[in-house]
């Protein structure tokens, strides 16, 4: 008899909430837990502490719940054996995406003054590596609209992420009002539309704003990106933290080539790049820009 799957994961299923309760519903053993920390690793070179067994077991359930599996090693046998799409919804499962418009703030300033020195005369090209739901790009456009006002024509803001679910969501540009409440009325008059109706409660970015910026996915782990250089500037902020040492040295050595000589990266707050001083060198306030004796 032929080796065949058990079963073939459907090309489109909904995401079934999670249970509360004592006994858990799942089979979840600790070589399961080891199996998903090797298989994420592979495919998205994400490291998973020891002590996520809770969070991966809460959102894993769900794609077992949704693909008819009766445990956790059905769930990974399946995957490996005949993942296909479902590879990229186990991927977005684990990925987190915590964000908010002008998350950091003390970078933005930095940022105004670095687009004021390159001026208008050239191409001014940004990638924001970790574009999640698309707060941070659009706070990036923003800053861009207020720096130079209406003459963006030489700005390109390129925004990824790994996840295609939160990449759709940032296209749309439509939030909840409550993500945009710390935003001043200024910002909120000038950079966003109300909606009515059927929308009342919810904004929507202008579309002039929208204009500056490309949406796409890219995995940092690629061998190559559907992105060419040179950079101005690079937003990579709070997806390091997900990666081992050496997996951040091999982005950050990708990075490298693609910027500007005076090009400025931005990193998250409880990100340090110390161990490749070799390629940035720090210039406080964890904004980093190519070692000079490179």
């Amino acid at each position: 008899m032929a080796d065949t799957p058990r079963f073939t994961f459907p090309a489109a299923t909904a995401a079934i909430p999670g249970r509360d309760g004592g006994a858990r519903e799942f089979s979840f053993l600790p070589a399961d837990f080891e199996r998903v920390r090797k298989l994420i690793y592979q495919h998205a070179g994400i490291s998973l502490s020891p002590v996520k067994q809770d969070m991966v077991y809460s959102r894993l359930a769900r794609r077992l719940r949704a693909t008819g599996c009766h445990s956790f090693a059905e769930y990974l046998d399946a995957l490996e054996k005949n993942g296909g799409d479902e590879w990229e919804r186990f991927v977005n499962s684990l990925t987190t995406n915590l964000t908010s418009f002008f998350r950091e703030p003390h970078h933005f300033p930095i940022f105004a003054e670095h687009l004021q020195k390159l001026g208008t005369q050239r191409q001014i090209r940004i990638w924001c590596s970790a574009a999640s739901t698309g707060e941070e790009p659009y706070s990036i456009a923003i800053t861009v609209a207020e720096t130079f006002g209406s003459n963006l024509s030489h700005v390109s803001i390129i925004a990824s992420d790994l996840d295609t679910n939160v990449l759709e969501t940032a296209r749309k540009g439509v939030y909840p009002m409550e993500r945009v409440d710390k935003l001043s009325p200024e910002r909120l008059h000038r950079f966003f539309l109300r909606g009515t109706g059927a929308q009342a409660g919810y904004v929507s970015v202008r579309p002039e704003l929208k204009a500056l910026i490309t949406f796409q996915r890219i995995n940092l782990l690629d061998s190559s990106y559907a992105l060419k250089g040179p950079l101005d500037v690079i937003f990579c902020r709070n997806v390091m933290i997900y990666f081992d040492k050496p997996t951040q040295y091999k982005i950050l050595a990708r990075f490298a080539p693609m910027m500007q000589p005076d090009g400025l990266m931005f990193a998250g707050h409880s990100e340090s790049f110390m161990h490749a001083a070799d390629l940035f060198r720090s210039l406080g306030k964890t904004v980093y820009a190519l070692t000079k004796s490179r």
